[in-house]
């Protein structure tokens, strides 16, 4: 799980690409915003930040998993996986993949249902890489931004 200390090095992962760079704020100090959302992250049993470290105690890779109860699906537990990156100094390694599988394996051991993600439609590639792990497209999502 996600330490403080790892805070700086997420939000720059977050940041480092076309689309995040648009909307993070990477900087020093890191806006309030950011700590105030990992407080309420780790102080939530239905939320886990995950964090992938190389042999050397840095963060190569995060995701955050929501387990959400509904009372479709018979009153079934889902895990929503949001957030997902890795370092650009190690993408195509493999690390995405183990984090997706290693949230996949948390959703079975916590008696979720399914494990559901959105990815952006001008990311193509996240598409595919999440089809190769065995996700499917089988709904249409939508948002309503409120800011």
């Amino acid at each position: 799980m996600a330490a403080e200390k790892d805070l700086d090095y997420i939000v720059a992962m977050l940041a480092d690409d076309v689309l995040g760079s648009k909307r993070e704020r990477y900087e020093h100090p890191l806006p309030t915003s950011y700590r105030k959302a990992f407080q309420a992250i780790v102080s939530d049993p239905n939320n886990e930040l995950v964090v992938a470290y190389d042999g050397k105690d840095n963060v190569i890779g995060v995701q955050q998993i929501t387990f959400t109860p509904y009372l479709t699906h018979q009153g079934g537990w889902r895990a929503t996986i949001e957030g997902v990156r890795t370092a650009s100094s190690v993408r195509e390694e493999g690390i995405g993949s183990e984090l997706i599988k290693w949230g996949i394996k948390r959703a079975k051991d916590r008696g979720c249902h399914v494990v559901q993600l959105t990815t952006d439609k001008k990311r193509p590639d996240a598409l595919r890489f999440y089809e190769r792990l065995g996700f499917k497209a089988t709904h249409e999502g939508l948002k309503l931004k409120l800011y």
